[in-house]
């Protein structure tokens, strides 16, 4: 091993790890987990966006069905040129934390 793979030292037999911190470069584009309220409940999500579905699970422990039921997703509080407008059906949003959601269930019969 030569002197540039070996761990360094401070004086006191500790390595040193001063500028390395056990990160690697990837570590900034693992997604992190972000806390959104849905429903006025804290939820916790991991990645850069959410989709419509995902959110209908949040919402709902047990979500209605029915081949008349409707949701309805807004949201506030997001991220940029849109902080604020509607999902449908098959839609995702980029999240950010605090970002709100009001997610409906509605029976058009």
């Amino acid at each position: 091993m030569n002197d540039d793979h070996k761990p360094r030292r401070n004086g006191n037999n500790y390595p040193d790890n001063h500028g390395h911190g056990g990160h690697d470069d990837n570590d900034n584009h693992q997604d992190k987990d972000i806390t959104i309220v849905v429903n006025g409940r804290e939820k916790t999500v991991t990645g850069k966006e959410v989709t419509f579905a995902q959110l209908v699970e949040l919402a709902f422990e047990t979500p209605p069905t029915g081949e008349n039921i409707v949701f309805t997703i807004t949201y506030r509080r997001g991220q940029g040129e849109k902080p604020e407008g509607s999902l449908v059906e098959g839609e995702t949003v980029k999240i950010k934390k605090g970002m709100i959601f009001n997610v409906t269930a509605t029976d058009k019969s």
